[in-house]
């Protein structure tokens, strides 16, 4: 079971209110705040499609360049000293701390592929 939708390049994700009785989401990874919801679970990917183009619409509509989930770029923080590790590491290799990091999250989603 998943609560994640994908559409046109766009994640959502699924909740339910036990309270209000509806299934509700919202498009994921990116910062305009799209939501859709819907008392009843067969409507709930066509909600979230109609979502989706209703967003892009309105980007079209209105002059906007439409955010995209993923754009290859992301800011993350981690040990100072597993930073300069991993820069040694990649100045050792000749490639850049970029793709020093590519390739050992590439290698880490690969192992846990074919573990899974």
């Amino acid at each position: 079971m998943s609560n994640f939708l994908i559409y046109k390049d766009y994640f959502g994700i699924v909740e339910y209110s036990a309270n209000d009785r509806i299934f509700w989401g919202k498009i994921e990874f990116i910062n305009d705040s799209i939501t859709f919801e819907t008392a009843n679970a067969d409507d709930l990917e066509k909600e979230f499609r109609d979502a989706v183009d209703d967003y892009l619409d309105t980007c079209k509509k209105i002059g906007k360049k439409p955010e995209k989930s993923f754009k290859g770029q992301f800011n993350v923080r981690i040990n100072p000293e597993l930073h300069k590790k991993a820069a040694e590491e990649a100045l050792h290799k000749k490639i850049s701390l970029d793709k020093f990091i590519e390739n050992a999250i590439s290698r880490e989603l690969t192992i846990n592929a074919s573990s899974a």
